[in-house]
């Protein structure tokens, strides 16, 4: 079940459109950074989406209750890499993952706006979730405080293989940040079997995109 009374929020429109020579790059700026993100129609993870606009705002907004800094934090489906980036900016040690047709776009995305010298060097990984989880990230060498994962559950077949990793990933005193469009039955379906699974709140909805931000953590015994 569901707890916590959830804040009702807008998306900023905090991206500044730029006169450009590509049609597919965006300027954003989160935590006094500006960020280029380049994007591509050729795949759905290469786009931005709501739900990594709405984590980018909530972590920036919200960095006493959740401090990334010097903490482990793992994005699967990482997209475009704008969460990543974010969460990178804040101080965290990333861990970006997507598929690997993905990988090369987020790479870059990572790359050309972490250079930083005072930021961790983030990581860029393969993970099609589901699989050789044990042998990419065994659990003994990898513990992170925090997941993130942004428009993750749409329509597609991989919705139980999700399920298992954030349920592999999510061991005792990490937190799973989850935030998603609410298009289809199947995403709220979803969101009751997370709510099985872990114990669960509502920490912002977003109505004019219907997006929902959730905090997740493993039940004691």
């Amino acid at each position: 079940s569901l707890t916590g009374s959830p804040v009702t929020l807008k998306i900023l429109q905090n991206w500044v459109p730029k006169v450009s020579h590509y049609f597919d790059k965006e300027h954003y700026t989160y935590a006094g950074h500006q960020i280029v993100i380049q994007e591509s129609i050729e795949h759905f993870g290469a786009v931005v989406w709501p739900g990594a606009l709405a984590l980018s705002q909530y972590l920036e907004s919200n960095q006493e209750q959740f401090n990334l800094k010097d903490k482990n934090v793992l994005e699967i489906g990482a997209g475009t890499g704008l969460l990543s980036i974010v969460a990178c900016i804040l101080g965290a040690y990333v861990t970006a993952t997507d598929l690997p047709e993905v990988l090369e776009n987020l790479s870059y995305n990572i790359s050309r706006n972490t250079q930083n010298s005072n930021m961790h060097k983030p990581e860029v990984k393969k993970l099609v979730w589901g699989e050789g989880l044990n042998e990419d990230f065994p659990v003994s060498t990898h513990h992170y405080d925090f997941i993130l994962a942004t428009d993750v559950v749409y329509h597609h077949a991989a919705l139980d293989p999700l399920l298992a990793t954030m349920v592999y990933f999510c061991k005792p005193g990490t937190v799973l940040l989850w935030a998603n469009k609410f298009r289809f039955s199947t995403d709220y379906e979803f969101l009751e079997k997370v709510c099985d699974v872990f114990n669960t709140t509502i920490l912002a909805e977003f109505p004019e995109s219907n997006v929902k931000l959730l905090k997740a953590t493993v039940r004691e015994n």
